[in-house]
């Protein structure tokens, strides 16, 4: 199962991963009323779609007045979004994120997944952040750094130190993303994830680590274990058949 952006971001900040403020909205008095709670002169209006790419397609707006702020949501709410991982007919927008706009100095990349030829936790990062990252793999495979965690010994500090290291952080930073990096795991190991990714994380005009967006995918195998997370799922996101597999526990 999918999460939105929106929802991910609720659950880094549980696990103490620094992200911008924002919040969702379903309405286009919402929209208005989150910018204007948000404070400030610019925000990011967010199509919440269970998709990548959704920058090229029109889902990502950087809007400077709150009339901007309505009439984007106007435009997205009620529509459907097509990207190149879509397709036609596209998956419909039914919730917004507004955000505070962020000063941004550098992109990183940085994820979670089950390698399951090793049995282990895979940690990948990389300095070309905000690309996608099967395409950095491809084309710049020295720009791909990992750990492997294992599961008896948990996180030790020198793997995030080594990829600290391997991204050109310094000082305070190298704290900072490791701390990214334990907020990361207790979620992946906590929620039972199979994939939990920030893209970008990125490195403000300040110098901190902000989790710019995220991305969380859960077991469905595991929810036995997390009633909390079952009501997060949005059909509206899947396959039909999918979705009806998935009533009748036949997924």
């Amino acid at each position: 199962m999918n999460l939105h952006e929106y929802q991910s971001k609720q659950l880094f900040a549980r696990h103490g991963i620094p992200v911008p403020e924002g919040k969702p909205a379903t309405t286009v008095d919402d929209a208005r009323e989150a910018a204007q709670v948000l404070g400030g002169e610019r925000w990011v209006v967010k199509a919440q779609v269970h998709a990548g790419g959704r920058g090229k397609a029109g889902g990502v707006v950087l809007v400077d007045s709150l009339d901007r702020v309505e009439a984007e949501a106007e435009r997205m709410l009620g529509s459907r979004l097509v990207t190149k991982q879509t397709g036609e007919p596209g998956l419909p927008i039914n919730t917004l994120l507004i955000e505070q706009t962020t000063e941004i100095a550098r992109e990183l990349y940085l994820s979670a997944l089950v390698d399951r030829a090793e049995k282990k936790i895979l940690f990948m990062a990389s300095p070309a952040g905000g690309m996608n990252i099967e395409e950095v793999a491809e084309q710049h495979p020295e720009q791909l750094h990992t750990v492997h965690i294992d599961p008896a010994a948990g996180l030790q500090g020198y793997q995030c130190r080594k990829l600290a290291f391997a991204l050109g952080l310094e000082g305070g930073q190298i704290r900072q993303f490791g701390r990214f990096m334990q907020g990361l795991y207790e979620l992946f190991v906590g929620s039972d994830a199979s994939l939990v990714e920030i893209n970008p994380l990125v490195v403000t005009a300040k110098g901190d680590l902000l989790a710019l967006d995220a991305k969380i995918n859960l077991d469905d195998n595991a929810f036995f274990r997390h009633p909390d997370l079952i009501s997060m799922r949005d059909i509206s996101q899947e396959d039909e058949r999918e979705a009806k597999a998935a009533e009748h526990d036949l997924n």
